[in-house]
Formats: structure tokens, C-alpha cells, sequence
């Protein structure tokens, strides 16, 4: 309980933004000193377990529980984060130019409804420095999925090029690649993800993923795509639809949400995305109705408000083959993968499975 009797006290004093460049900051320098790591893997990190062990994407994944996107921009703290008990982590979202992001204040706590609010904009120093970054890595534990997405000022018909521009710079570096068009803080970003336009940009994305692969060879890598909780039923069976046919590996539900229904905190009238708790029962609801409508044919990595076991055995029966946290890792600390690990375990055991992918989509059967 180190860090809820001592480190969040203090984190939760200081600005948010402030915060959360000391922890990138301090995991990004332990993880190149040498010691430092395996010393973090004694205190946090998760020993892999048959029953929890994942092989899908074309990787290995130690454990089940990710770390989303928006906490490690510039995947400057890989090392770090592979060394808390993570099964894989998403870097960025990272565009290809560097940017600033939207003006300050813009990352918000509510602590009574264990949420955040984020208008960062993709800040970020481009795809280049994070090629960077990941070619410095000394070694990889856990697969890393670089989350891509367009610079501020590129129109969304040229979308395309940036969303090119990334895998480019990246592909050599990325486990695999995940598409965003579902954060709430890039003006008409959302947008991609109707119409012809989704269908335009997963075509463009898919053939220069065959491209990079045709040049360097090896296995394809593999993309998904992170949708947003904000849309109807009639949005999200056409965006399902068109992302199962475009080639893709899987979905991400999802993305942080610009509902503010049940928050009692007033940072809840702060514009940008809410993710925490209030998010977990409708990402939840997504989960579900993409398992329903693919038949459980496209993988689906769950997100959103997981902050125990309970949460994530939810996701999983939903239809969720992995599961992702971020702003419980902010509330609860690192703590909280091993717990989670744990009640996981004892969660398949209760209902009588050997293996994780026999409870995903249980509750359908």
C-alpha cells in the first residue's frame, strides 16, 4: 500500500499534468538503470500464469491486462511499464508531427466518482522521436501497440496521409498498430468514424501496412481500431460492419466518453473525455453488442472503468478477449495489476474454467 499511504497523497497535491510528467518521468529514468527494473518486478510486477497467458495479434501476452493509451505519449517509459505487471501497453497517441496539444489546464481529476477529464489533444513529439525511443529499448517484455492519429490541422480528407505517415516511421518498432479515431479532443476526429470515411481510412491503413510488410518482410502485424461509447445503435452496427470488412485484427471499446450523466465532482463541466468509473457500463454495453454483432469473430480488447477483478471478469464475459486500465493505475497504483491478476484467477476458477478464452463471451452462451 505504499503509494495510496504515501505516493498519491502527495501526487494528488500537486497539478495533474504535473503529476503526470513526474511518473513518465521517473519510470522513463528507472528503466535505464539497470537494477532499477528488476527491483520494480519484485515489488509489482505479475508472474505469467497458464491460465492467464494470451496468444492473439501474432503476440505473446504475459497477462491479460494492458496499460491504454495517453499515459506514455512518446513511449519514453516502456521499461518502466513492463516492469509493473503489465501484459502489454498501448504508447501515444502519437501523430506524425510534434504538437502541443490544447491549452492548459486541460487534465482533470474528480475524485469522489474516481474519474478524469482530458482535453490533451495529442501532445506529443511526433513519430519520429517515438521511433526514437522504441529503437533505444534494450529489450521488450511485453508487446507494445503504437495508437496513431492525425495532427490537429490536417483535414479529415487528408487524414489518410498521417495515419501512412506513422505506421511508416513506426513499423519496424510497433507490435502492432491500433487506429484512433475516437478521441473526443481533436476537432471532427470522430467524424472518421462514419460513413465513407472510416471505410476510405482502413482501406488506406491496411494497404500501407501491407506495404511496409512487403518491404521489411516477416509476419504481418497486426491493427485494431479504438471506437468511441458515444454513439447509437445504428452508428455502431455500421462502424462494426465496416471495420469487420476492412481487414482489421480487432476493436478497442473504448475510447474515453463526453457524457457527464451521474458525476457529482465539479471538474465534471470541464469539456474533453471522462474516463474512471462512470465509463465502465457503457464501454461494457459496447463490448457486448460488437461480440453480439461479430459473432465473437473480431477480437475485441476491453476499456473502461476497470478498477478490480470483477470489472475486468465483466468485460471478458462481455465479450472482451484482453482488457485495458489507465485511470485505476492513477487512483489505485500499481497495486492494482497484481490484484487483479490474482481475482481473475479465482474468478475462472469459481466458474469452473482452465483458461481465460473460455469465459470470453460466456455470458452470451
Amino acid at each position: 500500500m505504499l503509494y495510496k499511504s504515501l505516493a498519491k497523497p502527495l501526487l494528488f497535491k500537486m497539478d495533474p499534468e504535473q503529476a503526470h510528467h513526474l511518473i513518465i518521468g521517473g519510470l522513463s529514468g528507472v528503466g535505464k538503470v539497470r537494477p532499477v527494473p528488476s527491483g520494480l518486478r519484485v515489488m509489482y510486477g505479475v508472474r505469467e500464469t497458464p491460465d492467464l497467458a494470451v496468444d492473439m495479434f501474432g503476440c505473446h501476452f504475459p497477462t491479460p491486462v494492458g496499460l491504454a493509451a495517453g499515459l506514455d505519449k512518446n513511449g519514453q517509459a516502456v521499461t518502466g511499464f513492463s516492469s509493473i505487471g503489465f501484459g502489454f501497453m498501448e504508447v501515444g497517441t502519437v501523430t506524425p508531427l510534434a504538437q502541443t496539444g490544447n491549452e492548459q489546464p486541460r487534465l482533470f481529476r474528480l475524485p469522489p466518482d474516481e474519474a478524469l477529464v482530458n482535453r490533451m489533444g495529442f501532445n506529443n513529439l511526433g513519430a519520429e522521436a517515438m521511433a526514437g525511443e522504441l529503437a533505444r529499448l534494450q529489450e521488450r517484455r511485453i508487446p507494445v501497440a503504437v495508437n496513431i492519429g492525425k495532427n490537429k490541422t490536417t483535414p479529415n480528407e487528408e487524414a489518410h496521409l498521417d495515419y501512412e505517415k506513422c505506421i511508416q516511421a513506426l513499423y519496424n518498432y510497433a507490435d502492432l498498430f491500433v487506429v484512433n479515431i475516437s478521441s473526443p479532443n481533436t476537432p471532427d476526429l470522430r467524424n472518421l468514424q462514419h460513413g465513407n470515411e472510416l471505410k476510405e481510412l482502413l482501406a488506406a491503413v491496411m494497404s500501407e501496412m501491407n506495404r511496409q510488410q512487403e518491404k521489411h518482410g516477416g509476419a504481418s502485424k497486426s491493427v485494431l481500431v479504438k471506437i468511441a461509447p458515444d454513439v447509437n445503435d445504428q452508428e455502431l452496427e455500421y462502424m462494426v460492419s465496416t471495420i469487420a470488412a476492412s481487414g482489421v485484427s480487432g476493436i478497442i471499446a473504448t475510447n474515453t466518453t463526453i457524457s457527464r450523466e451521474g458525476l457529482s465532482h465539479q471538474h465534471a463541466k470541464e469539456t474533453g473525455g471522462l474516463s474512471g468509473k462512470p465509463l465502465r457500463e457503457r464501454s461494457t454495453e459496447i463490448i457486448r453488442q460488437v461480440y453480439r454483432q461479430t459473432e465473437g469473430k473480431l477480437p475485441i480488447i476491453g476499456s473502461g472503468g476497470i478498477f478490480t477483478s470483477e470489472d475486468a471478469y465483466e468485460k471478458i464475459k462481455a465479450g472482451a478477449s484482453l482488457v485495458e486500465i489507465y485511470t485505476a493505475l492513477i487512483y489505485e497504483g500499481p497495486e492494482v495489476n497484481r490484484r487483479i491478476h490474482a481475482g481473475l484467477r479465482e474468478l475462472l476458477r469459481k466458474d469452473g474454467y482452465h483458461h481465460i478464452s473460455e469465459a470470453v463471451g460466456a455470458e452470451h452462451r
